[in-house]
């Protein structure tokens, strides 16, 4: 009867790694569990190939299925000598547009420059120094330094759900529930070889010999719980960079052990969708669901490993929660909504209600955080830019120029800065198939004055106006579905 049994899970496990391609959703974020995506093979390392071409041995600028696309400056040619300023634009192809004599000390919030790749809508960015990563729905991650393609790698299949850096490993997660593990050539830079994916085949296997490790995941239909079963919609590093956090629309975060890809625990956290999970501070990691819940698990030592626990729940509302971002250094959470609402939460305060951001007129799809600046990108094609003053938080700019939803938000410090002014460059990714660079200084005035909060209190600001010194600029050719998937 056992060996029925183990038979039975053996041929089951065999189904499971049968490709079967869904539909992609436009929004890239889960209203409600309707459907799942089915998982796909598991990957294999990539053959070593003659084909030059291959994007798996090859600098992206040497392979012809990547190659055309460059950043187009956004603002006219000065006459000003770039190789002698200090200004960030100094070291890029694109032209400058400080005025000459201007340079050495300014405040400047706005577009930088533009990419429009026809290739697919950009649902994932990580930038880290210099090198800024793009993940789409083609398959394609590209990297790109000081703003020029500098090289590239594709999956065997899955969008680009979600991309984060740990060091030399670049991780990566798919819409056909997998997370794929990466690394930079030690001998050359501009080559990134897949060394694995999570779970590892060899895991998945040793899994399915044991009937206790199977969960039904639909009817009629069960699964070992080390894998996800519907899309990666987000990954999470906790500070010391030990544990990898994978929440997914299968209802289910997983914690994983980077330096074995061991997966530790898995949690049935909400009753829909988790469309993000971040690790924050304390020892606290939080998660938000398209069941309109945010809630917070407790990570706790238990010999020589660690157990996660439910700790509370923040927010139960009607509309779905769409993006979560940790303000470390502050000790703030922000939620993002489908409603257009950013809410946070101040652990100052034992994680109590600080307030409610007012800006935008749809869904908040991203969020991002940088000192004392807070991101906001919604499917309205704006960014807002909030600048935390106390406790209170004050409209410094929004960043139009997007002609589709803008899903995905990366921010560098701007080393480059000069005359004391802090600012930062950030990356936006667009449903319009485009990625935006913007200049952003933490110097300029606020758009409104704050408003004087209580505890316990929302704040009311009205839907800010577009910041006078951006332009918009429209991508090419592209034409944006507004389908959303309930």
């Amino acid at each position: 009867m056992v060996t029925d049994s183990n038979s039975q899970k053996k041929h089951a496990y065999g189904k499971i790694l049968q490709s079967n391609q869904t539909d992609q959703e436009e929004y890239s974020f889960r209203l409600s569990n309707t459907s799942e995506a089915s998982p796909a093979n598991d990957d294999h390392p990539p053959p070593i190939s003659s084909d030059h071409s291959s994007p798996y041995n090859t600098p992206l600028e040497q392979s012809p299925p990547f190659s055309g696309p460059s950043w187009d400056s956004s603002f006219p040619t000065s006459s000003w000598d770039q190789s002698q300023s200090s200004s960030p634009l100094a070291k890029s192809p694109w032209s400058s547009h400080v005025a000459s004599g201007n340079h050495e000390n300014y405040s400047y919030t706005g577009l930088m420059g533009s990419l429009v790749r026809e290739e697919g809508h950009i649902y994932s960015l990580a930038a880290s120094g210099d090198l800024l990563y793009t993940g789409s729905d083609s398959k394609n991650i590209r990297v790109w330094k000081n703003q020029k393609e500098f090289s590239g790698f594709k999956s065997n299949s899955g969008l680009v759900k979600a991309i984060i850096i740990a060091g030399e490993r670049i991780f990566t997660g798919h819409q056909d529930g997998k997370i794929r593990v990466w690394k930079v050539s030690g001998k050359d830079p501009s080559i990134h070889k897949r060394i694995g994916t999570l779970p590892t085949l060899k895991a998945c296997i040793k899994s399915s010999l044991k009937p206790s490790n199977y969960v039904q995941i639909r009817r009629h239909r069960n699964s070992v719980w080390i894998k996800h079963f519907d899309a990666i919609s987000s990954l999470s590093l906790n500070q010391d960079k030990s544990l990898l956090y994978s929440a997914s629309w299968d209802k289910t975060f997983k914690v994983w052990r980077v330096s074995d890809s061991k997966c530790l625990e898995s949690i049935n956290a909400h009753d829909d969708a988790v469309n993000s999970v971040v690790a924050g501070f304390d020892g606290l990691v939080f998660t938000g669901s398209a069941d309109g819940s945010v809630k917070v698990w407790r990570r706790e030592m238990q010999g020589k490993g660690t157990k996660h626990f439910f700790s509370q729940t923040l927010l139960k509302q009607e509309c779905a929660v769409t993006a979560l971002a940790v303000h470390l250094s502050a000790t703030v959470l922000y939620c993002g909504s489908s409603d257009g609402l950013v809410n946070f939460w101040e652990s100052d305060r034992l994680l109590s209600h600080g307030g409610v951001l007012r800006g935008h007129k749809l869904a908040v799809l991203c969020l991002a955080t940088a000192e004392n600046l807070v991101f906001s990108g919604s499917a309205d094609t704006n960014i807002c830019v909030w600048r935390k003053e106390g406790s209170d938080h004050a409209c410094l700019s929004v960043l139009s120029g997007h002609t589709g939803p803008v899903k995905c938000l990366a921010v560098e410090e701007d080393k480059a800065a000069t005359g004391g002014d802090k600012s930062h460059i950030v990356y936006s990714g667009s449903l319009d198939k485009s990625v935006k660079i913007w200049r952003v200084s933490a110097m300029a005035a606020s758009m409104q004055p704050p408003v004087p909060q209580q505890p316990h209190q929302v704040e009311n600001f009205n839907a800010p106006q577009t910041f006078p010194s951006i332009q918009s600029f429209s991508s090419q050719g592209s034409r944006m579905s507004q389908r959303r998937n309930y």
